[in-house]
Protein backbone atom coordinates (compact mmCIF):
# COMPACT_ATOMS: atom_id res chain seq x y z
CA UNK A 1 0.00 0.00 0.00
CA UNK A 2 1.42 3.35 -0.86
CA UNK A 3 -0.04 5.08 2.28
CA UNK A 4 2.09 2.67 4.88
CA UNK A 5 4.63 3.28 2.41
CA UNK A 6 4.59 7.64 3.22
CA UNK A 7 3.62 6.83 6.65
CA UNK A 8 6.92 5.27 7.28
CA UNK A 9 8.54 8.09 5.45
CA UNK A 10 7.06 10.50 7.73
CA UNK A 11 7.75 8.78 10.57
CA UNK A 12 11.53 8.17 10.12
CA UNK A 13 11.80 12.12 8.84
CA UNK A 14 9.54 13.28 12.46
CA UNK A 15 12.25 10.86 14.48
CA UNK A 16 15.22 12.09 12.80
CA UNK A 17 13.84 15.67 13.49
CA UNK A 18 12.78 14.89 17.27
CA UNK A 19 16.33 13.67 17.91
CA UNK A 20 17.64 17.58 17.06
CA UNK A 21 18.51 19.44 20.02
CA UNK A 22 15.74 21.45 21.56
CA UNK A 23 17.75 24.72 21.36
CA UNK A 24 18.56 24.31 17.53
CA UNK A 25 15.25 24.72 16.32
CA UNK A 26 13.79 27.89 14.77
CA UNK A 27 9.96 28.48 15.00
CA UNK A 28 9.37 28.03 11.35
CA UNK A 29 11.65 24.42 11.92
CA UNK A 30 8.90 23.61 14.64
CA UNK A 31 5.72 24.60 12.53
CA UNK A 32 7.15 22.68 9.69
CA UNK A 33 7.44 19.47 12.42
CA UNK A 34 3.42 19.76 13.44
CA UNK A 35 2.55 19.78 10.09
CA UNK A 36 5.00 16.46 9.17
CA UNK A 37 3.37 15.17 11.99
CA UNK A 38 -0.45 15.66 11.40
CA UNK A 39 -0.16 14.01 8.06
CA UNK A 40 1.53 11.14 9.35
CA UNK A 41 -2.15 11.05 11.73
CA UNK A 42 -3.78 11.49 8.67
CA UNK A 43 -1.93 8.74 7.02
CA UNK A 44 -2.12 6.46 9.57
CA UNK A 45 -5.64 6.87 11.12
CA UNK A 46 -7.52 4.73 8.31
CA UNK A 47 -5.15 1.73 8.65
CA UNK A 48 -5.51 -1.04 10.96
CA UNK A 49 -2.56 0.09 12.71
CA UNK A 50 -4.16 3.62 13.25
CA UNK A 51 -7.24 1.61 14.10
CA UNK A 52 -5.38 -0.08 16.84
CA UNK A 53 -3.51 2.62 18.02
CA UNK A 54 -6.77 4.57 18.70
CA UNK A 55 -8.25 1.79 20.40
CA UNK A 56 -5.24 1.53 22.77
CA UNK A 57 -5.55 4.98 23.60
CA UNK A 58 -8.94 5.05 23.96
CA UNK A 59 -9.21 1.98 26.87
CA UNK A 60 -5.89 3.84 28.13
CA UNK A 61 -8.31 7.29 28.78
CA UNK A 62 -11.16 5.26 29.78
CA UNK A 63 -9.34 3.41 32.42
CA UNK A 64 -7.45 6.48 33.58
CA UNK A 65 -10.94 8.02 33.75
CA UNK A 66 -12.33 5.40 35.94
CA UNK A 67 -9.87 5.34 38.27
CA UNK A 68 -10.09 9.17 39.41
CA UNK A 69 -13.50 8.43 40.32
Amino acid sequence: MLTINVAVLLAVIVVLRLRRRTEARSRFDEKLTVVIVLALGVLLAPTAFGQGVLNVLSQLVHGVSQSAR
